[in-house]
């Protein structure tokens, strides 16, 4: 009876071992893998943050840089900031793709067949939590990106600790270019939309983000000896042939997002005053290229409506304003979403010259890079161009304002780079708003968004707290302007 018991016993458990260890089998759905290979990552992590800060740097960021106004639906043009409406809110934008650049991250320091991963991933770590903290501030970032493995209410950390501590985005940079110089396996990076795979241009990438993040924080920290590093090795993007971009094409659904959506919300965004101004005092052809004449002009002019109108007190006849030229909707296989360019950096390099920051001749590099800038958006530079009003020592202005102002022009929907720049600069000049929501004054960040007071509310409420009721005219740590 005892041998009947343990026969038994035995069965019952070979049994229960064998249905235990098929159970997550069976029960898996072989359709929907929970790994990703960190080649599918790279390419969704890469695209997605592309097209949607593009779009985001139309519809939103061009407002607030006073590239372009908004029509209609504009209270975010009228700068109520915590009130998006057609874009304003890149907060999950980033969180999303910081978190799923974690996993490549993750799994390239776990799997030795995945290490060429890492320093990518670093990079792009660093280069969108630049993006991030520029815009808001204090934000979660130590803490964060792993909601997965268990804290999804991450505490806020200061804006100079994200830039300077180890694993911010300086010490990532390094890493990642560390991480690539060091590989010495033969297995290709796989996924990589921005450079095919090559490593090289990773490291003139990496360097890139080092001179804009630098020159980001050089009036909080002497930033001399490493920017002068950088520009003595020369190893950075220096020509349009590698910058970090990638494509759109003219056809779904990889076209830019505003020739995909109905023609009311593209006609919604018209030429703003202030980028008229200034391209008609430059006599800066790129206005053909960015606007169109408005549809009542005999002559083909261009006419640009003043940021921030109350819409609901005011008449606007589309057909008086200038509308996004063909690039934006019609041939959008002529547009790029722009990570870093050759010519952003030479105009970052002439500032850092004509500071002093480094040794270098700054009229130079402003020179070479409004002719890259020029290239870049595919316009034919005027003979002249550099000799009159947008000449490096133009009266009435300075070499600093001139080299701000062409950086602000190249930057159209570059995400929200032409207003961080004002932010930091001063330049160029932005006009009055129409109808100010936020007592006329320009805002210096964006405001936390309404889901982090309901899922991370102790942490919210410090960091509301530290800016003065989360205002968005609490200037951020580098911020000296």
């Amino acid at each position: 009876m005892k041998n009947i018991l343990y026969i038994f016993s035995f069965f019952a458990l070979v049994l229960t071992t064998s249905c235990t260890k098929d159970f997550e089998d069976i029960n898996t759905n072989p359709n929907a893998p929970n790994t990703v290979q960190p080649s599918l990552l790279l390419r969704q992590v890469i695209y997605d943050f592309g097209e949607q800060m593009s779009y985001e740097g139309f519809v939103a960021g061009d407002l607030l840089s006073q590239h372009r106004t908004a029509l209609d639906f504009n209270l975010f043009d009228r700068h109520a900031l915590k009130s998006p409406q057609l874009g304003g809110n890149p907060w999950p934008v980033f969180y999303t793709n910081l978190r799923d650049n974690e996993i490549i991250l993750n799994q390239s320091r776990s799997i030795n067949t995945f290490a060429v991963y890492e320093g990518p991933a670093l990079i792009l770590k660093a280069y969108m939590a630049s993006g991030l903290t520029d815009l808001f501030g204090d934000v979660p970032y130590f803490e964060a990106f792993n909601g997965s493995l268990g804290n999804v209410t991450p505490a806020y950390n200061s804006q100079e600790s994200i830039y300077m501590d180890d694993n911010g985005i300086l010490d990532n940079l390094d890493k990642g270019i560390s991480a690539i110089e060091n590989y010495s396996q033969s297995i290709a990076l796989e996924g990589d939309i921005l450079f095919n795979g090559d490593l090289d241009a990773w490291l003139k990438f990496a360097n890139a983000l080092k001179i804009k993040a630098l020159l980001r924080i050089s009036d909080k920290v002497d930033v001399s000896a490493q920017l002068q590093a950088i520009v003595t090795e020369g190893n950075y993007i220096s020509t349009n042939a590698e910058n970090a971009i990638f494509n759109f094409t003219n056809t779904d659904p990889n076209s830019f997002r505003l020739a995909q959506l109905r023609i009311g919300d593209f006609n919604n965004f018209v030429l703003s005053e202030t980028m008229e101004n200034i391209l008609l005092e430059l006599n800066d052809n790129r206005i053909n290229t960015f606007f169109k004449p408005f549809a009542n002009s005999t002559t083909s002019q261009f006419n640009g409506l003043i940021n921030g109108i109350d819409a609901s007190s005011t008449s606007i006849a589309l057909s008086d304003y200038s509308l996004a030229g063909s690039a934006f909707r019609e041939d959008t296989s002529v547009l790029d979403a722009n990570f870093i360019t050759s010519w952003e950096i030479h105009f970052a390099l002439a500032e850092a010259a004509q500071k002093g920051l480094i040794t270098a001749n700054a009229q130079d590099l402003y020179e070479t890079g409004v002719i890259q800038a020029f290239e870049y958006w595919q316009t034919e530079m005027p003979v002249n161009y550099l000799n009159g009003n947008a000449a490096f020592n133009a009266i009435d202005t300075t070499p600093l304002e001139q080299i701000i102002t062409q950086k602000w022009i190249a930057n159209i929907i570059n995400g929200y780079e032409g207003w961080v720049e004002y932010r930091r600069t001063g330049f160029p000049e932005f006009n009055a708003i129409s109808a100010s929501l936020n007592n006329n004054l320009i805002p210096v960040r964006m405001p936390y968004p309404a889901e982090e007071e309901a899922l991370n509310a102790e942490h919210y409420q410090q960091a509301a707290s530290a800016t003065n009721s989360n205002s968005i005219n609490f200037p951020v740590w580098w911020d000296e302007n």
